[in-house]
């Protein structure tokens, strides 16, 4: 028998289920994804997974499962209510897995996990005091305080991309108005594309592209596209102001940027850096790193999750 300690990660989106069993390392053993949507219980996703695992890897031993998924409440082990999966109301998640594997099991969200696998395996091992910033479809945190993930109330702590960066802005998901991850996220980019102005916005080779992509405006910025430049502009100058803002909460030591964005090379969060700093109230300047994550080539929402259990058995609990 196997006896290197592993952590059952998983991930659990409205498309797709990643997980993978990974040591406390960050080595990642064996990872394998399957459509969320095409099972009709949590109950027949976790009896695929439990059933991979089990048929492959059944000598291996295990220490814990943590899961990743939307509205997970990290308190109860329930998803709440989530708008994007087929599974509705209240599901008690970590229950079901501890059930299925007879081992110790629990739920927390997707930005959570990531800042935990971010300060285990990433670019805030030697960081106590900080926030990660995913940088996806919307715009995720994570908050270290004193070496300690912040969850607050319900879980749900750290839920930056619903503070309002400008009043009366852009609709977003959640129902309100102006939230930070309508402007700083790879659809807030694009939504940048049709709704700047700009007096370079009729010249730009983004009006060939039928439907561009966040990754797309970074390229033809780096190409030398005067509207895309501004958008990036744009984006990391709202991303920095709104940054300068969140310090005066937690006095982190650094921001960690993670997602396809922030790896449009250094020149992003450069300038995130300068708008942060420019705003920054004065006893904060000079005190706060812009850092960009180094988990991106890896699968971070596996990593995360089984984080979160090396974090707990770490800390004797």
């Amino acid at each position: 028998m196997n006896n290197t300690q592993y952590a059952l990660g998983i991930d659990i989106g409205g498309t797709n289920t990643a997980y993978g069993l990974v040591d406390q390392k960050g080595n990642v053993l064996f990872e394998n994804n399957l459509p969320t949507v095409q099972f009709i219980t949590p109950e027949a996703l976790i009896d695929a997974i439990y059933l991979d695992i089990n048929s492959n890897h059944s000598d291996i031993h295990l220490i814990g499962i943590s899961v990743g998924a939307p509205n997970g409440n990290h308190f109860t082990g329930n998803i709440e209510n989530a708008p994007n999966l087929s599974w509705k109301g209240i599901i008690p998640l970590a229950q079901l897995f501890e059930k299925k594997f007879n081992i110790y099991s629990e739920l927390t969200n997707d930005a959570n996990a990531a800042a935990i696998g971010e300060h285990l395996f990433g670019n805030a091992q030697d960081l106590k005091d900080f926030v990660t910033i995913t940088l996806g479809t919307g715009l995720g945190s994570g908050v270290f305080i004193n070496g300690e993930i912040v969850y607050g109330n319900q879980g749900f702590a750290g839920e930056y991309g619903h503070i309002r960066a400008i009043k009366n802005g852009r609709l977003c998901g959640c129902g309100r108005y102006g939230c930070l991850e309508t402007y700083a996220s790879s659809t807030g980019v694009v939504r940048s594309v049709s709704e700047l102005a700009s007096d370079h916005k009729s010249t730009s080779s983004l009006n060939e592209i039928k439907k561009p992509t966040a990754k797309i405006v970074f390229e033809h910025a780096e190409k030398g596209d005067l509207f895309a430049n501004e958008i990036v502009e744009y984006t990391a100058e709202i991303l920095g102001y709104s940054l300068a803002d969140f310090a005066c909460f937690s006095n982190p030591e650094a921001y960690v940027l993670f997602g396809g964005i922030a790896q449009s090379g250094n020149t992003f969060a450069e300038r995130v850096k300068f708008h942060m700093e420019n705003n920054l109230l004065n006893i904060l300047k000079n005190h706060i790193e812009i850092r960009v994550s180094s988990l991106h080539n890896k699968n971070a929402a596996i990593l995360g999750s089984a984080a979160s259990i090396f974090l707990k058995n770490k800390k004797g609990r």
